[in-house]
């Protein structure tokens, strides 16, 4: 990878500044270089992944406001707390391959939180169905994209492809505790399930192309 006419892959520290805060960077010794990798491929999914983990925050954010003060509060809080790290992973990777976020952080802003707050309202299970809709979404996701990082010479993708392996296992993991947590016994859960996930998808969608 070069930066300039330097190999970046020497000249890249271990921790860049972002937003007036240094941050650790993982890939410095990988083979995942700027000009080794495919590019548009890799900016799609930095920018969907960071978009989809900054409106999984949102959305916890959105039942903490609502059901923080519950039984099920710490459940969320413990989830939450994944997703930001989450997050945080995709915060350095935007600075570290240059991806630009998309345009629509604004819109899931508002509407992430809206939907958690929304679905917490309905009680425990209706945020536990939220839950379980939007964890499938985004580990169907995930498995998309690392069917198609495999497909792209994957030992030059090795490092990425374990943080979405990772974060797949993790958003899987809150999947089954929404499950435990009577998801199910959600008013309409079919519905509001479904619905739940054609809004995943058109987020996605966007997204990446935003």
């Amino acid at each position: 990878m070069k930066w300039g006419n330097m190999p970046i892959q020497r000249q890249l520290p271990c921790s860049l500044s972002a937003y007036g805060r240094r941050i650790s960077v993982r890939f410095c010794s990988s083979g995942m270089t700027l000009d080794n990798i495919n590019r548009e491929a890799v900016d799609r999914i930095i920018r969907v992944d960071h978009a989809g983990e900054y409106g999984a925050n949102r959305i916890y954010a959105g039942q903490m406001a609502v059901l923080g003060r519950t039984s099920i509060g710490p459940v969320i809080q413990k989830m939450w707390d994944q997703e930001k790290d989450h997050l945080k992973k995709f915060n350095e990777l935007m600075v570290a391959f240059r991806v630009r976020p998309t345009v629509l952080m604004p819109f899931w802003n508002v509407v992430g939180f809206a939907l958690g707050a929304g679905t917490a309202l309905l009680g425990k299970e209706g945020a536990m169905a939220c839950t379980v809709a939007v964890e499938e979404s985004i580990a169907h996701h995930y498995n998309n994209q690392i069917r198609t990082l495999m497909e792209k010479e994957p030992e030059k993708y090795e490092k990425l492809l374990q943080v979405i392996k990772k974060f797949r296992d993790e958003e899987l993991e809150h999947h089954d505790i929404g499950l435990e947590h009577d998801a199910e016994l959600a008013p309409a859960y079919v519905v509001l399930k479904s619905v739940i996930q054609a809004g995943c998808k058109v987020a996605i969608y966007l997204s990446e192309r935003l």
